[in-house]
């Protein structure tokens, strides 16, 4: 930021009584509220266009999900001392997020700097959809970020863009909310244990350190009687005065006593740095299971939006134009493996979606032999890994290789899965081997 000027210290008590006056009903069809896109959109070939869309300019009802989304709070905590807001060096998370929400409307009051923050903290996102010049090619990179799991600065980049529409910005308002739910149900239950996990290592860290600083301190006690004793052993042979019997045994005694103090302590100590590397195992395996179960729960995400597109076009199908149903124009696809009760739901699928429907039961009753002849019949091989013999993945793999032909590894054999991997195929093209 500039140095030409100080930054004047902002009343966030005075935004909150001006924003109160301005309060109204959020009409979620206004969440942008500009000129029609049409009117928005250069039809003159060869015209640049026009400049992205400034926070300030956005509905109110958008500045929430933006500060809660786009910014972390420490990334929110060092702006708003920055601009001298009174209270921000100790509010908690949930007051820092409502003067961002406050300033966000306010460009002479911190929404310029709140914008800066923002294009910086999402550059690389920003610069990848610049390079979109029509709506559909906005919507292909915010679904492909969703897919990823990069929302943060998808979403900013989203709805700040000349080109985005404003149904793409009510649908991805609502995508960003219901996320949060998702990821708050799915993986409550593994950051509870993992934070128990975290604050039992921390206690008996503690714990270690007060017994290591318990042994250091009888360490120097005993180094400190040793050095008593062998002063006092010295003098009396130096003055050739005999060394009274009860100093001999005090000595020894207190050798011993320290001595077995020690190995206690040792013992003591030993037991401690087990118990804690056995809840670093724990807290390390939670973490594993806390990513597997992400991923799964991107998987899901990815089968739940394949499902939507094919129930909306079911809805449609009555309609004169068809909806965003999958069309496999001809592909012939062969299914080995799976489940018998789920094959005629699978056949039908495929049928409906203009597809041609091979099966092979993954040797159970059909010999592995016949694979080759319904691979050189299909176009493309899939086979759910949780429901199929090793040797019929074998077999179905080298007649792929031999053929030239591609194959897909399907997570769970359920209708979802197969609908999720077919509509992940490249539209309009040939299959390529995977």
């Amino acid at each position: 930021m500039s140095s030409s000027a100080p930054i004047p210290a902002i009343d966030i008590s005075a935004l909150q009584q001006d924003a109160a006056k301005r309060a109204s009903v959020a009409d979620i069809a206004t969440l942008r509220p500009r000129a029609d896109f049409a009117e928005r959109v250069t039809v003159k070939l060869g015209a640049a266009p026009k400049q992205r869309t400034r926070i300030w300019d956005l509905h109110t009802s958008l500045h929430c999900s933006i500060i809660g989304t786009c910014l972390t709070s420490a990334e929110l905590r060092r702006l708003l001392i920055r601009l001298k807001v009174a209270g921000a060096d100790a509010a908690d998370d949930h007051d820092l997020h409502m003067m961002g929400v406050l300033l966000a409307a306010r460009p002479h009051a911190g929404g310029k700097h709140l914008q800066k923050t923002l294009d910086r903290r999402h550059g690389v996102a920003l610069d990848q959809f610049a390079k979109a010049k029509s709506t559909d090619a906005v919507a292909l990179l915010w679904q492909d970020a969703r897919r990823r799991g990069d929302v943060p600065g998808a979403y900013w980049a989203l709805l700040t863009h000349p080109m985005t529409s404003d149904v793409m910005v009510k649908r991805a308002f609502g995508e960003v909310h219901m996320l949060s739910h998702l990821v708050g149900a799915a993986n409550r239950a593994d950051i509870r244990r993992l934070c128990a996990l975290e604050a039992e290592n921390a206690a008996l860290g503690a714990k270690l350190e007060r017994q290591q600083r318990h042994l250091r301190d009888g360490f120097t006690t005993r180094d400190e009687t040793i050095r008593r004793l062998t002063a006092a052993l010295a003098q009396a042979k130096t003055d050739r005065v005999p060394v009274a019997e009860n100093a001999q045994i005090e000595f020894a005694a207190g050798i011993a006593e320290r001595d077995a103090h020690l190995n206690d302590e040792r013992a003591r100590r030993h037991r401690l740095e087990q118990r804690v590397a056995d809840l670093a195992e724990e807290r390390d395996a939670a973490r594993g299971v806390l990513a597997v179960a992400e991923r799964e729960c991107g998987a899901l995400r990815a089968e739940l939006a394949a499902l939507e597109i094919q129930i909306a076009a079911l809805l449609q199908q009555d309609e004169p134009q068809g909806g965003e149903g999958l069309d496999l124009k001809g592909l012939a696809v062969l299914y080995v493996g799976g489940r018998a009760r789920l094959t005629p739901q699978l056949k039908t699928f495929v049928e409906r979606a203009n597809g041609r429907f091979l099966h092979h039961d993954g040797g159970l009753e059909q010999n592995a032999a016949l694979l080759p002849g319904l691979v050189s019949r299909a176009d493309l091989a899939v086979f759910p890994v949780d429901c199929v013999s090793h040797d019929a993945v074998a077999a179905l793999k080298r007649a792929c290789a031999q053929l030239g032909k591609p194959f897909v590894a399907l997570r769970t054999a359920s209708l979802a899965c197969l609908i999720s991997a077919l509509a992940a195929l490249p539209h309009g093209a040939a299959v390529a081997p995977l």
